[in-house]
């Protein structure tokens, strides 16, 4: 038992190129769904359920292209129902605090999962953070305070949606957990396409139970929402899971609040200054310094490595 441990304490984690890609191509894509909740005819509880009614049949076809993908699995029923809630919840919760607070606080309270699922690698690898781990995820942090100082506010106005976004950042995190269980014995498309049919039931009954308008009347801004949100970047994020280390994960999702600047920048002229520019150069640094060599906490156990993920 003493040996095992040890192992898993001083183990290396080969961090591929291309699965970095991946998980930066997949935070860019997730990064530009708020805005497409803003602009859906929609309650917010029910642009989520759109995003994930008109995404089960895509990923189901999509999934099924391999008939062993659906071979029964142990131990992932639990996990995916559990995934599927904590998604369910986090859409709801993060979407109506969109809609409560700025872009800036709701990008930034809603990837808090950033520093939390990180400490959740740690505890199960039964290992503490190197020196290298903790510059990496301090600079990470201080560069999107840097970002999102100028255009984040505090105030009693936007508290609600804040919180609301806090608690999506929880439930984020332990989507992540469970479906980086799933994803130990499921490839990413039927894992991907499994969870999202288990999120559906209890987001209808959400948006009914808050009284909002489900049915839409303009359609483009939850198609767009759905491909590029659920199935581009969730997608990619699910495939990412079963390849990266929980650190790489979640220093990688401060790459949405530089996305959330540029969108920012580009489509509201809310011009980027200098301070905003050492913030991303920082957040990409942090990026650098967990790919290039350091030691990082392992996938927790029965998560697969990049070597051994098939699909």
């Amino acid at each position: 038992m003493h040996q095992r441990v040890t192992q898993r304490k001083t183990s290396h984690v080969h961090i591929s190129g291309s699965a970095l890609a991946i998980l930066v191509l997949a935070n860019a894509a997730l990064a530009i769904g708020p805005l497409f909740v803003r602009e859906a005819d929609v309650g917010p509880i029910s642009s989520g359920l759109w995003r994930m009614a008109l995404a089960a049949p895509l990923l189901l076809a999509f999934a099924a292209r391999t008939p062993a993908s659906f071979a029964p699995a142990r131990g992932v029923a639990l996990p995916l129902l559990l995934g599927g809630l904590a998604f369910a919840g986090d859409l709801a919760t993060w979407h109506l605090g969109i809609v409560r607070t700025t872009l800036a606080n709701a990008t930034l309270f809603g990837n808090s999962t950033t520093l939390m699922y990180p400490i959740y690698g740690f505890v199960a690898a039964r290992t503490l953070p190197s020196k290298g781990q903790v510059a990496a995820l301090l600079l990470a942090a201080l560069g999107a305070a840097l970002l999102l100082g100028r255009s984040a506010e505090l105030s009693s106005r936007h508290l609600a949606g804040d919180l609301l976004c806090v608690l999506a950042g929880l439930l984020y995190t332990l989507y992540f957990i469970t479906m980086a269980q799933v994803r130990a014995r499921l490839s990413p498309a039927p894992a991907l396409a499994l969870s999202t049919i288990s999120s559906i039931p209890p987001l209808l009954l959400l948006a009914y139970a808050m009284g909002e308008q489900v049915w839409p009347h303009l359609w483009w801004p939850l198609l767009a929402l759905t491909l590029l949100s659920q199935i581009l970047g969730q997608g990619l994020m699910t495939r990412a899971l079963g390849q990266l280390p929980p650190l790489v994960i979640g220093v990688a999702l401060l790459i949405q609040p530089l996305v959330a600047a540029t969108l920012g920048w580009v489509r509201y002229g809310e011009r980027l200054a200098p301070l905003d520019l050492v913030g991303a150069a920082m957040v990409a640094a942090a990026l650098v310094l967990v790919r290039g060599g350091a030691k990082v906490a392992p996938p927790p156990e029965g998560v697969m490595t990049v070597e051994e993920d098939a699909i």
